[in-house]
């Protein structure tokens, strides 16, 4: 796994819908509970997740060349 700069400022989607769902939860946790805490850290990464989980673009996973995205369906492709 190569990390590429470059790469890091492509708005390409690629989070899928599982991840999103799991991004925007734990996000939202994570900001509820840092309101209580007080915890700088633990806003940020709350926002962080908010923020990709809504865009469904991850810099980091375009870095590394990553996609979460699912492939088509079977469906799908019989239509074809």
């Amino acid at each position: 796994m190569s990390f590429d700069f470059k790469r890091l400022t492509s708005t390409e989607i690629n989070i899928g819908e599982k991840e999103k769902k799991i991004r925007l939860y734990v996000g939202a946790a994570a900001l509820f509970i840092s309101l209580f805490t007080a915890s700088i850290i633990l806003l940020v990464i709350g926002v962080m997740l908010v923020a990709t989980g809504y865009s469904r673009v991850c810099p980091a996973y375009s870095a590394m060349d990553k996609n979460t995205l699912e492939t088509e369906t079977k469906s799908e492709t019989k239509e074809k």
